[in-house]
């Protein structure tokens, strides 16, 4: 949750950088390990039973809601507050919905990136893991919401990747780096991370 806000207090306990949770939790850290606790769970859920989906925003955000649901009440529901982490900053809260109907409706018009070569497949799933991932289009949790929809996305496109057998860290300054235009590593991640199913 290490993310400067425009509002320190929007959607936070009064005083606190923590976020207002039906846990009534106020410490950050003991947050994180109730969400890391519940979030895993459900991760693993969805990878038994995704959930049925266009691969649209909508879809997108019901990963998010069932990912969150137990914890906050805006689950699956877009930001109000502008966000940045480190030296990026993501789509303004404002125009999260417009820059969301576009993206996702491009995915939808190259057919959610079926019938591929791989090649082309890792660029096209590397460009838009970009997307998604300067759309941050919740408060908390778009990191995790992001891995669950690419998993059912890469699989439904006949491809197969596990993210528990990616680096974190690596992702994470891969990340970093595409938002800052180089895309080198993240394609090199998922060239190396995706393969046919077994």
């Amino acid at each position: 949750m290490s993310y400067s806000l425009d509002s320190l207090t929007d959607d936070c306990y009064p005083g606190t950088t923590c976020l207002i949770n039906k846990f009534n939790i106020r410490q950050e850290r003991q947050l994180a390990v109730i969400e890391s606790g519940i979030t895993t769970l459900k991760e693993a859920e969805l990878l038994e039973c995704p959930l049925p989906g266009t691969f649209d925003f909508e879809h997108y955000k019901a990963i998010h809601r069932y990912l969150f649901e137990d914890i906050y009440d805006w689950a699956g529901e877009v930001r109000t507050v502008d966000i940045a982490k480190k030296d990026t900053r993501f789509v303004k809260a404002a125009e999260i919905e417009e820059v969301a109907a576009r993206a996702f409706s491009r995915l939808n018009r190259c057919n959610n990136f079926k019938g591929l070569p791989f090649k082309e497949f890792i660029e096209d799933v590397v460009d838009f893991y970009c997307v998604t991932n300067m759309l941050h289009p919740f408060r908390e949790g778009n990191g995790r919401t992001q891995r669950a929809f690419f998993t059912q996305l890469i699989r439904n496109a006949g491809y197969d990747i596990n993210f528990s057998e990616v680096d974190a860290d690596e992702l994470m300054i891969a990340t970093i780096h595409s938002a800052g235009g180089v895309r080198d590593h993240l394609y090199s991640i998922f060239y190396s991370a995706i393969h046919l199913p077994e």
